[in-house]
């Protein structure tokens, strides 16, 4: 009997264990879940801060605009859509490489080489600025060639030559955003940007209401707040060294460029055409019948959903930067766990943001236009905008995590098929061809946006982290981390 007590203990004891690690299990994970959360939040509050931040310098000069006149209005959505909007996504697209490349070498340690790819990158879309001036020199009879009127056509034209200096700014400012976030130096973007931004409003009330120059102050205001950034960040990095991640311009800058090209362009076909996408929109819409007023709402729902969308690309940057660092130091469980982490996060805040959008539909398109017609047609769009900003919380940290990959050609393919295969042939089949105007185009290409954020969410439940961390090693053997260290 003596030697059957200790045994009975015993059991007690483990099945007690067993239970207290039953309860511990879950605590655990909140506790994880809270220390991942305060690591995205940490990166994506600035971000998110700073994208609304450099988004709301053309948003505030649309709203300016809009209490200006609806061609005004009209001309300015059609240049920033379509002319500024194409550049900025092939740039943006291009300078996404770098998340890939700056991410993972911070993450293994090889700081030096951030620098390099810079330059590199710089070299790049500089070059690619370059190569698409014409668009804004022709923009005028490019517009009337894709169906829109006269009036909008001339003025949009001439406003897309005076906004040459913003495509440059493009392309100096995606490159040293990236460089920045992949070593986590979000809080110096914000004061830059926020500080632009206060700039900016001042500026353009002086300009568009007090001058009265209209089209033109709103360019020369945006030109100057845009060249403001750049330097600003410029002077941080060269004076700082950004913690030895910059040590001057190399001739290293010139080396594997090719190769640099065509990842670069990888990441420019995949997020052009998410960002070609929603000007699709526009362009479309600029075929329908008197297209000024469903052009103007148009316009004030591309403004707030744009708003919506900076909030996204800022978990889109710190999610990036979370797994490039991640798969970069070969933790590819901390990687896959900070998916988890953002997605339920911008879900949240998708749904929050729809139903803001939703309560407010009869008021907020007073905020951005004196007409009534324009504001009833706003409204009558805003049930669409709503589901928009939700699909939007989540699609953008999708795209993120592929960046953040390396997975741009895959995304590429699948976002062809989802948006332009899928999405613009619904939009027009429902908005013009069965006439139901704006309505039926928008909601032609959110089925798009809805099919392509559930084959992303598939394709990351599958993905295999271990295999993404070892690639992320190679990568960054490959593209010259260790070589540069051993010289």
């Amino acid at each position: 009997m003596a030697t059957d007590t200790p045994l009975l203990d015993n059991t007690n004891n483990n099945s007690s264990s067993v239970v207290e690690n039953e309860e511990e299990k879950p605590l655990k994970i909140v506790h994880k879940f809270g220390v991942e959360s305060k690591k995205i939040w940490k990166i994506a509050g600035p971000a998110i801060l700073t994208a609304l931040s450099q988004f709301s310098l053309g948003a505030l000069t649309s709203t300016f605009l809009g209490h200006v006149g609806e061609l005004q209005l009209a001309a300015f959505s059609v240049e920033n859509s379509v002319i500024a909007g194409f550049a900025f996504g092939f740039l943006l697209g291009m300078g996404s490489a770098l998340e890939t490349l700056c991410g993972q070498a911070f993450g293994a340690g090889h700081i030096r080489m951030m620098g390099v790819y810079m330059q590199r990158s710089w070299i790049i879309l500089l070059t690619a600025a370059l190569l698409m001036s014409p668009f804004y020199i022709w923009a005028t009879p490019l517009l009337k060639l894709v169906g829109q009127t006269d009036e909008v056509a001339e003025a949009a034209g001439t406003l897309a030559r005076w906004m040459i200096p913003q495509l440059f700014a493009y392309a100096l400012n995606f490159p040293i955003q990236k460089f920045l976030q992949a070593q986590r130096k979000v809080l110096v973007m914000l004061w830059i940007s926020a500080s632009a931004l206060v700039f900016h409003v001042i500026i353009s009330w002086l300009l568009i209401f007090k001058l009265g120059w209209g089209l033109a102050g709103a360019a020369i205001s945006l030109n100057t707040s845009w060249w403001l950034i750049i330097i600003a960040q410029l002077m941080y990095i060269f004076i700082t060294k950004s913690d030895g991640a910059w040590n001057g311009f190399s001739m290293l800058a010139f080396a594997d460029l090719f190769n640099f090209v065509k990842l670069s362009l990888a990441s420019a076909v995949m997020l052009c055409l998410e960002f070609w996408y929603l000007m699709i929109l526009v362009v479309i819409t600029g075929h329908l019948k008197n297209p000024l007023v469903p052009l103007d709402s148009i316009s004030i729902c591309m403004t707030i959903n744009g708003w919506d969308i900076m909030i996204a690309l800022g978990f889109n940057a710190a999610i990036s930067v979370r797994v490039s660092n991640e798969l970069g130091a070969g933790d590819f469980k901390a990687a896959k766990f900070s998916v988890i982490v953002v997605s339920l996060t911008s879900i949240f805040i998708g749904v929050v943001a729809m139903i803001i959008v939703l309560s407010t539909r009869d008021f907020f398109p007073q905020l951005f236009t004196s007409s009534d017609a324009v504001a009833e047609e706003t409204t009558k769009l805003a049930v669409l905008l709503g589901f928009t900003v939700l699909l939007n919380s989540l699609q953008p940290v999708l795209s993120g995590v592929a960046v953040g990959a390396g997975w741009q050609s895959l995304v590429a393919y699948i976002n062809l098929g989802c948006y332009y295969i899928v999405g613009v042939p619904a939009g027009i089949l429902l908005g013009i061809t069965f006439g139901f105007g704006a309505e039926g185009i928008w909601s032609g290409l959110i089925g798009g946006i809805a099919m392509q954020t559930i084959i992303l969410i598939i394709v990351t439940s599958v993905t295999n982290w271990k295999k993404e961390a070892d690639e992320a090693e190679s990568r960054v053997k490959k593209w010259g981390g260790a070589n540069a260290y051993e010289n």
